[in-house]
């Protein structure tokens, strides 16, 4: 079809042209048979370019069904990525919630322990307070027994001393008498010094 065209294109060029016009001598008989040809090419062209239009539209046919294939492979991938985050979020939220139980535990143990430490801490003190008011009490019972005993040998001491000295102020008083009545001072007469 392009060839029987291209034909008639240079029968036209190739004639000879009329003096100051643009018109050019043609012989009909060569143009009538040149467009012959290109009305029996026509159907053909037709047909090409009919099978050219199916062929376009099975193309974009096809482009479409792989567009709708990638579209949809795109939502399958985008849905499955969703459950997927949906998943992940819910691990964490999970996750979050198991922190703050252990958090709120250790919190609680924490708490716990600094009470019992306390109450531990003010029983230990109110038994050491206990124990000091007993051993002052105990060092005040000896002190007043050791001071009770003291006196009572200090008195038992004063009182043989006191006997002592009179019995050395009697052997005196003999001994100014004029020496007549020397008598010896029996042992029995002093007293016992413990």
């Amino acid at each position: 079809m392009q060839t029987e065209l291209n034909r008639l294109e240079e029968l036209i060029l190739d004639n000879p042209r009329i003096p100051f016009t643009r018109k050019t001598i043609v012989d009909e008989e060569q143009l009538l048979d040149q467009l012959d040809l290109v009305r029996i090419n026509l159907p053909e062209a037709f047909e090409e370019a009919s099978e050219i239009l199916r062929q376009k539209e099975e193309i974009f046919l096809q482009a479409e069904e792989y567009a709708q294939d990638i579209i949809e492979s795109a939502q399958q991938q985008a849905d499955q990525l969703l459950d997927e985050m949906g998943i992940v979020r819910q691990a964490e939220i999970e996750a979050a919630q198991l922190r703050s139980s252990v958090q709120q535990e250790c919190d609680e143990l924490q708490q716990k322990t600094l009470s019992e430490i306390e109450q531990t801490r003010m029983q230990a003190m109110q038994e050491l307070e206990q124990m000091r008011q007993m051993a002052i009490a105990e060092c005040e019972e000896i002190q007043d027994g050791a001071d009770e005993y003291a006196d009572a040998v200090l008195t038992r001491i004063e009182q043989q001393l006191s006997d002592m000295l009179r019995v050395i102020r009697n052997g005196r008083q003999q001994l100014r008498g004029g020496g007549e009545e020397k008598s010896s001072v029996k042992e029995d007469n002093l007293p016992e010094v413990s």
